[in-house]
């Protein structure tokens, strides 16, 4: 993982050169909102994926947790393509990040520097070359995602992740490629970075923002793909066993795409394989991203 420059606060500083003080405050108390993007090539160009959508994310996210960020949306845009211009990026995974820098180590955080950055690398499919096509094994974890009022779901935020590294190790060391969390009432919330979508009968179901999930740009792509296939989505609470008796599962989210899931806790989903509907949402989705489909949705932005 490695480019040519990282953008902070305004200028392009070499790779190796990019470093904070030890002692700032995000590295001790995880007070820091971020975003991950993706930059796709295809024979028109790079294109940045739903870019306005998750540069806006990122700013209500510091919004919650009261960092305010000194750059304005079209200022920040702006300084991504800057970011992936100046490395020479044809498709790239995208960080921007806002962060309370090196002040004092009390929790009022208010005397800390804000500190904004863009870093921007080569970054192929999160969970493996053969993910999209033959699918992951899961897990439901043991950890639960925090209940109501305790952790702000919909901010993406470092401390969140904290919980979703539990999740993600636990599933490593028990020999599955990813985890699933239960919500504080024992329904499915999401992945360690990812929605969850089950089928059932023909009809697509996912966990409702109140099942504790960070409400994915990625799987509001899904919502308008499947509308348009004539596929019937329906956002509901979904007990764990509805992953085991559906017909299909999956997996969506900026950095694992739509990835298939055909076994949890050893329990084979479906017939172990990607499904129809699965494969469908797939090809759609793809398509796009490649230029073999109209843009329809307007979901890329060409970067020169």
């Amino acid at each position: 993982m490695t480019a040519k420059a990282i953008w902070i606060d305004g200028k392009l500083i070499p790779w190796e050169e990019a470093k904070v003080h030890i002692l700032v405050h995000a590295m001790h108390y995880g007070s820091c909102a971020f975003e991950g993007i993706r930059m796709y090539a295809n024979p028109k160009g790079s294109f940045i994926l739903r870019f306005k959508e998750h540069m806006k994310r990122l700013l209500d996210s510091a919004k919650i947790y009261r960092i305010a960020c000194p750059y304005t949306l079209e200022e920040l845009m702006a300084a991504v393509k800057e970011t992936l211009l100046a490395n020479e990026l044809k498709e790239a995974y995208i960080r921007p990040f806002i962060f309370r820098g090196y002040h004092s180590l009390g929790l009022n955080p208010f005397k800390c520097p804000v500190v904004t950055a863009i870093a921007a690398w080569e970054w192929g499919t999160y969970l493996g070359p053969d993910a999209l096509e033959k699918g992951v094994s899961v897990r439901i974890s043991s950890w639960n995602r925090p209940a109501p009022n305790t952790m702000p779901a919909m901010a993406k935020v470092a401390a969140n992740y904290m919980n979703s590294q539990l999740v993600k190790m636990e599933a490593i060391q028990d020999g599955f490629d990813e985890g699933i969390a239960l919500d504080t009432f024992g329904y499915i919330s999401e992945g360690s970075g990812e929605n969850i979508f089950i089928v059932k009968n023909g009809v697509l179901f996912t966990p409702p923002s109140s099942s504790c999930i960070l409400p994915g740009i990625t799987r509001h792509c899904v919502f308008q793909l499947a509308r348009d296939l004539g596929i019937t989505v329906k956002q509901h609470v979904l007990p764990r066993e509805s992953l085991y008796v559906a017909d299909e599962a999956f997996m969506t989210g900026t950095a694992a795409e739509i990835t298939p899931i055909t076994k949890v806790d050893t329990i084979m989903v479906g017939e172990g394989k990607r499904g129809p509907i699965t494969q469908k949402i797939q090809k759609a989705y793809f398509g796009i991203i490649r230029g073999e489909q109209e843009d329809k949705y307007g979901w890329l932005e060409k970067v020169a």
